[in-house]
């Protein structure tokens, strides 16, 4: 049973339902391939007991002829920004550190209760603010992946869902959950050589994730293969009453719905994303994409996304102001960390608290936030990007007029060595510049992996959609992956 955790989420549900083997071997083997890949630092809790009992449930319940989950006995990695009842819970802060909540997430329970069992929390970038993982107080997470030729350079697996994106490219989970709020699921899927899905926002719910910018965040999922995205996207999603962002729509049946027939439809190639600075492996991907979706019976058209430009300087706008608020509420008072100088007053407490138990990134974020919505600069700058972001959304309606979904590079390098932009913040955010205008215009978008670079690293296509589309974006993911034949995977060195 050695090659268990080769196995994806479809093949591992449909081998415990057809009694190929049972759900307890499954976990077991994840439970140890977990143990053994310590050095990523992809988990930052580990739950093997979870797993195993969820296994046991679902064997049972095979046993009795009683129909599985559309999860069943599949383990899985929870992004340490969900809440997970009386399991610690820390979005990768100082600040929560020890926080062990008395409830559940949504999203978190909807997979339980759908058969699927946790492997442990998933490191990430601090309170998700950061594009390769090293901003998490818990140490940075390694990519599974390392350029060819022997060099033994730490890799960056993007971020900030880099935990769950090192854990599945690295066969310790068959899927795990991501949030994406200006490319998290996107980015870090691209570096490392898996899919990510980010569905429209409302989709998923956000009760009980841990809020970096409230107008941005959406809970999507990370697995190998597009197939298996749509399952577990299918068992996360739906409306929620206790989270008032929450659409108020039925969840579509994906996986049924999957072909990667595309004839009749027409795929945006937007002009405005041949950006100077994009390596020529990514450009040099992108044209061929261009060609497995004319193989697939696409049409390609020629769109114009005329605010691009204007995308990521809204963006690092809006999500910070939005964290500022968000993260007012760390304050030592009510959980969490609490740091008290002998003879300080509640002022003190608060300074004390928050220069304690933020990290770098996060403090830089809320001071840009905090500047932004300041009476003086109130309409200079968070009014004025508010105007962008209905640009940018009012661009993707003009050009959904055009075509059914749209191509474009997930990223415009491969991954980077750690610590190469840590120094280099305004660098590192030009990691998002293909996934942000998606972000600000709540569309679904999704990374499926392309190809190798020269260098032996993953290359990531992204596809983004109309709203509420996700059937269009996952068939078009379905036709690029099916062509693609990208079986790929990183050599075993942790």
């Amino acid at each position: 049973m050695s090659n268990l955790t080769d196995l994806g989420v479809k093949d591992i549900r449909d081998g415990v339902a057809g009694g190929e083997f049972t759900a307890r071997e499954v976990a077991e083997a994840f439970n140890a391939a977990v143990e053994q890949a310590a050095g990523l630092n992809a988990f930052i809790v580990t739950t093997p007991d979870h797993a195993l009992a969820a296994a046991d449930r679902a064997d049972a319940a095979r046993a009795a002829g009683q129909p599985l989950g559309k999860m069943g006995g599949v383990p899985i990695g929870m992004k340490d920004l969900f809440a997970t009842k009386c399991v610690q819970t820390t979005a990768a802060s100082h600040i929560l550190e020890g926080f062990t909540p008395q409830y559940e997430s949504t999203v978190s329970q909807k997979l339980w209760d759908a058969g699927a069992g946790m492997l442990g929390k998933l490191n990430l970038d601090q309170f998700a603010m950061g594009s390769s993982n090293e901003t998490s107080y818990f140490g940075n997470v390694t990519s599974p992946w390392r350029k060819a030729g022997g060099a033994n350079t730490a890799m960056s697996p993007g971020g900030s869902s880099g935990g769950s994106s090192s854990a599945v490219s690295a066969r310790i989970a068959p899927a795990a959950t991501g949030t994406d709020t200006g490319g998290s699921i996107r980015q870090p899927a691209a570096f490392a050589g898996i899919c990510g899905i980010k569905p429209t926002y409302g989709r998923c719910s956000r009760w009980g994730v841990v809020a970096f910018a409230s107008s941005l965040d959406q809970a999507g999922p990370m697995a190998r293969s597009v197939e298996d995205c749509a399952i577990m996207l299918e068992a996360m999603a739906g409306f929620d009453p206790k989270d008032a962002t929450s659409l108020k729509m039925d969840v579509p049946a994906w996986e049924a719905g999957l072909s990667g027939d595309l004839k009749g439809k027409k795929i945006g190639i937007p002009r405005e994303y041949r950006m100077d600075g994009t390596d020529d492996e990514i450009l040099k991907s992108w044209e061929q994409g261009k060609e497995w979706l004319r193989d697939a019976g696409a049409e390609i058209v020629d769109v114009s996304l005329p605010h691009t430009k204007y995308a990521l300087p809204a963006y690092y706008i809006v999500a910070p102001a939005e964290a500022s608020s968000n993260l007012a509420r760390y304050d030592g008072v009510r959980y969490g960390l609490r740091d008290l100088p002998e003879g300080a007053g509640l002022q003190d407490m608060y300074a004390a608290t928050r220069a304690a138990g933020f990290g770098d990134e996060v403090k830089r974020r809320i001071l840009i936030g905090t500047y932004v919505l300041s009476a003086g600069f109130y309409d200079a700058y968070y009014n004025q990007a508010q105007k962008v972001r209905t640009l940018v959304s009012r661009d993707f309606e003009q050009a959904f007029a055009q075509c059914d979904a749209i191509l474009a590079p997930t990223t415009p390098t491969a991954s980077f060595p750690l610590g190469s932009l840590s120094d280099d913040p305004l660098t590192m955010y030009l990691n998002d510049v293909f996934a942000v205008p998606a972000s600000l215009a709540g569309l679904p978008a999704m990374s499926v992996p392309a190809t190798l670079n020269s260098e032996g690293l993953p290359l990531g296509l992204q596809i983004v959609g109309k709203p509420f589309d996700e059937q269009g974006v996952l068939n078009t993911g379905l036709a690029i992956q099916q062509r693609a034949e990208f079986d790929a995977k990183p050599e075993k060195w942790w």
